[in-house]
């Protein structure tokens, strides 16, 4: 296995010592040096040619914004951004840059957190290795207007039909962010369905999250609540750290928050989100597996086929790791396989069809 090098840049000493630490104890990685500033991250960019680069967004001299910039321009090479809840809208900012994931900024005060960004860090650099470096870059254009209503307008025809969709659980992983982006620039606002997502990612950054797909959205997007109804026309965010399952409460479906169990080694849970869905609303549901790394919402495909509904990965060619998608795949219950541009149109054939599409 070849090994990774990394270029460490970040204005604090202690998160130079501390990132470099945890990255050193990582078996095929090697920090190949570090940098204190924007300009010294350059040229020591240019001058090492490292394979991974852990980025500070806010330096002296030249932030990491713009440093992200000339990376992608000149030299794409996978980065991962380091910040703290107080810049996690920039964080977002950031992905749609091409940094490909983010980690907590390390704190000397709290060693369960330090932990948690030792595991997660390590998980991010080991996930490299698979990573589809073709599609770290900016996602296309989002559909023509003309568009998104021709398809819209195809399969309201269809809405009243028995089977029609009343939920679009979304399941994402590593470069999920930018493809969630993607997917809500596109549907229409008047959806005759709910929306849940599960999208991995630390507590404290899923309400920016969802502020950010909001304002770009023409639907309502909301980070979840415990209690929140689960209605048509809303998307619902689990919040980081903890997952997202329903329940049937006076007569409509509400969202409960629950804390994750020692098995749930993906919060928030995929796998938890469609099995809790496809045991409400059976087949008036259709789940859809994009990028990520790992097995999580597997299982949860199975359980979705099971109770008659329906499943759409997304395809390799768009995936910036193909892990999860592949997992979905592997089941041999997915209904269909399609790069992220064609996804919101497959959702809204499917929405008004059942699946039928005679």
């Amino acid at each position: 296995m070849k090994t990774i090098r990394v270029l460490v840049i970040d204005d604090s000493a202690f998160n130079r010592r501390t990132i470099s630490r945890i990255l050193e104890a990582i078996p095929g990685v090697e920090v190949a040096g570090y940098a204190v500033d924007g300009e010294e991250g350059i040229r020591r960019f240019l001058e090492l040619k490292p394979d991974l680069v852990t980025l500070d967004l806010e330096m002296p001299r030249m932030d990491g914004f713009t440093l992200l910039r000339i990376i992608m321009k000149n030299r794409p090479v996978p980065v991962i951004v380091v910040s703290s809840l107080g810049g996690d809208e920039r964080v977002f900012r950031a992905l749609e840059l091409g940094a490909v994931d983010f980690i907590l900024k390390p704190t000397a005060d709290a060693s369960d957190e330090l932990n948690t960004i030792r595991d997660d860090l390590t998980e991010k650099v080991r996930g490299v290795f698979n990573l589809n470096m073709s599609c770290i870059r900016k996602r296309g254009e989002s559909l023509p207007e003309a568009v998104a209503k021709r398809i819209w307008t195809a399969g309201a025809r269809q809405r009243d039909r028995q089977g029609a969709l009343s939920v679009l659980a979304i399941g994402a992983s590593t470069g999920g962010p930018p493809a969630l982006q993607v997917i809500f620039e596109e549907l229409p606002g008047d959806i005759p369905f709910s929306i849940v997502v599960s999208q991995h990612m630390p507590a404290g950054f899923t309400r920016a999250f969802a502020e950010r797909l909001n304002r770009i959205s023409a639907i309502t997007v909301l980070e979840a609540r415990d209690g929140d109804p689960v209605r048509p026309g809303t998307a619902l965010i689990a919040p980081g750290g903890r997952n997202m399952v329903f329940q049937q409460s006076e007569g409509e479906v509400r969202v409960r928050l629950m804390e994750p169990q020692v098995t749930d080694h993906c919060i928030p849970s995929v796998d938890r989100m469609f099995q809790s869905c496809a045991e409400l609303f059976g087949p008036r549901m259709l789940g859809v597996v994009l990028t990520g790394m790992g097995s999580d919402g597997s299982r949860g495909v199975l359980a979705i086929k099971e109770a008659g509904g329906q499943v759409v990965s997304e395809s390799e060619e768009t995936a910036v790791i193909f892990g999860m998608p592949r997992a979905a795949i592997a089941t041999g219950m997915v209904d269909a396989v399609v790069p992220l541009e064609k996804i919101s149109e497959e959702i809204m054939i499917r929405c008004g069809t059942g699946g039928d599409r005679s």
